[in-house]
Formats: C-alpha cells, structure tokens, sequence
C-alpha cells in the first residue's frame, strides 16, 4: 500500500510540474519571449540564492544531527591516528567545498543574463589553468601520502611480542584460530577441509604444532599489546571489518592477508565510555559476498592480559574435536580421545592428495 501512494504522490509532481511548464508557455506567448525570458532568469537567480543557503543550512544541520550517532572514538593505537587523517581531510575538503559552492550560487546569480550584458567568452589562460591543476595536486598528493604511511603501518611487520590470531572468513561466518603453548599456528591445506571431522580449515593432523592450536567461535585481544591477524577466505572474497578499530582487510581465497594493530581499550571500558550495557566489539564483513552477508558478524572481546590467559585456558584443543568427531559411533572414547602431548604421533595426511600448504603459518 504504500509502495503504491509514494507512486502516485510521484505522477502527481510529475503533473504538476507539467503543467507549470505549459503555464509558463502560455505566459510567454502573452507577455513576449524576451520580456518573458527576462522574469525567468530574475527568478532562477533568485532561486539559486536561496538553494545556496537552505543547502549550507542544511549540511551543517546533517552533520549537527549525526554528532550522537557517530561510532565511539577509536580503540585502537592505529585506529586514533586513523582518525586524525579523516579529520584533516575533511577540514581540508570542506573548506574547498563550501568556498566553491558559495562561488558557483552567487556567479550564477551576480551574472545572470539580462538585456544589458552580454556572454563573455574567455577561453584560455594558462596561469589560471596552471594554478588550478598543480595546487590541487599537491594536496591531494600529501593527503595520499599521509594515507599510504598509515596502511604500511598496519601492513608492517607486526612487532615481535605481537600475538597471533589466525581470521578465516566462510559463507556465512567467521572462524579463530589461536596458537598453543608453542605460539605456533600448525600447517593448512584446503584439501584437509572437512566439517564433518572438525576440520573448519584444512589443519595438517599430521604436523605437531596442530595438536594444540584452539578455534573458539569469538575473538578475544589483550589490551594495549599487539594483535597481528592472519586472513583467509574459504570460498569467496570476504574483508575483516574492524569498525571500532578504524582498520579493514580483503581476505582473498588462496592469498593470506596481513594486518596488526594495538587494542587501547576493554570491552568493559567502552561500555561505561558508551553508557550502553549491551556494547560489544564487532568484525563484520565489508564485501559483499552473498545472500547472507549481512549474517557475517562476530564479537571481539578486547581484556587483561590475565583475563586472556583464563580464557584461553578453558577452550578446547581442535585436534582433539576433531579426533572424537573421527571415532566410530559406540567405540571407546578413551581410544577417540587424543594423546595429551602435543608432539604425540597423529595420522599422516596422503601428501599425494593433499600437499603441504605453501602458505600455512610455521
């Protein structure tokens, strides 16, 4: 229903402004065409005055209105600078802005045509043209600079007591995984990847640095200590959106991508920063990747190192899901179960059918 209202109220403006034209025919007709034109350009350069400033009106209202519902400041080291940049660009374009626009209104209006003046042409000059070129480009130079500085820094090398945390994007959701004691993510191959044996991501049960590496459904950081991530995608094209930390990344199928940044504040902090009880950090995806893509979320909990560690210690070992998941229905599950030691012998995988990933993580 009212699908069908906003398209009558449509045909009526269109009406409208149909008949005005033809109203307007008709005046001319009656008045003259030249005393008629002159009314117009009176009325159209009136009307640029007051487009020019109902406009400006209403850009400054917009951006007053947008002020609370803006994300709260960043959360990251490399988030805050990020945002310094985006203000600087836009003071700098927003000046540009409203200068040319003042300008362009008010021209319009100060030399609208009348009886008395006639159209100039000037069409050369290379100073002007010269200034209007090269100015330009040297501010839009420094401003691409000041952007390339910031994504080599987060394209770095993360820092060396950065931790690891390997991202891996799926139609329709996201899956972590963290390195064991040994700090080490175990070799991956797309070959491996079988659901149905708790294999998310193609892990190699076969290479020992696996059989302690954890997979929880949520990403957990420490505060203030860097964080590099790993991306990947199992099918399709997919980006880590990190919203709060200013900070975004393709993760492209077959071609592991890099980011690190540094967490500022806790999840708990942010919630009385925000006021908002239900607040949680966010990784969505900014790629459109399908009919569910707006399913693609998943909660960050940004801590203490010490709240970590607790929580790291309570997530179940992979290798070990999986194992079970690989026992046959009503056998032992001592025998399903995994050997405790992380070095203890695992199946082989048929490296004639499934070879080593060249860019798996060692």
């Amino acid at each position: 229903m009212s699908g069908l209202f906003i398209v009558l109220t449509v045909v009526l403006i269109l009406i409208v402004v149909f008949q005005i034209s033809r109203a307007s025919e008709y005046v001319a007709v009656l008045k003259g065409e030249k005393k008629a034109d002159a009314q117009s350009n009176q009325v159209n350069a009136a009307l640029m005055i007051v487009f020019l400033v109902l406009g400006l009106i209403g850009v400054y209202y917009c951006n007053e209105l947008l002020k609370g519902r803006m994300l709260p400041e960043a959360a990251s080291i490399q988030g805050k600078a990020i945002d310094r940049m985006m203000n600087v660009t836009l003071i700098i374009t927003g000046i540009v802005f409203v200068i040319t626009q003042i300008m362009l209104f008010v021209f319009a209006y100060r030399f609208r045509a009348t009886e008395k003046r006639k159209a100039y042409y000037y069409p050369h000059n290379n100073k002007l043209e010269l200034a209007w070129t090269v100015v330009p480009a040297i501010v839009l130079t420094i401003l691409v600079a000041i952007g390339l500085k910031h994504w080599f820094s987060i394209t770095s090398d993360a820092p060396k007591d950065a931790m690891l945390v390997e991202v891996t994007g799926k139609q329709f959701n996201w899956m972590f995984r963290y390195p064991g004691k040994d700090g080490v993510l175990g070799k991956k191959n797309y070959q491996l990847v079988d659901e149905s044996k708790g294999n998310m991501v193609g892990q190699d049960w076969s290479d020992p640095a696996n059989h302690d590496d954890v997979m929880p459904n949520e990403m957990h950081l420490v505060v203030n200590k860097p964080v590099k991530l790993l991306i990947n995608s199992r099918d399709v094209i997919h980006d880590v959106g990190l919203p709060y930390f200013r900070l975004k990344m393709d993760a492209v199928p077959g071609i592991p991508t890099t980011m690190w940044f540094t967490p500022t504040i806790t999840t708990q902090e942010m919630i009385k920063k925000t006021g908002n009880p239900n607040f949680v950090y966010k990784l969505v995806c900014d790629q459109l990747c399908g009919k569910s893509h707006y399913s693609m979320t998943a909660n960050i909990v940004v801590e203490t190192q010490e709240e970590f560690d607790k929580w790291i210690a309570t997530q179940p070992v992979q290798y070990q899901l999986a194992m079970s998941s690989e026992a046959p229905a009503g056998g032992d599950s001592t025998q399903a179960a995994a050997p405790a030691d992380s070095t203890a012998a695992a199946p082989a995988a048929d490296s004639s059918v499934a070879p080593a990933d060249s860019n798996a993580t060692k």
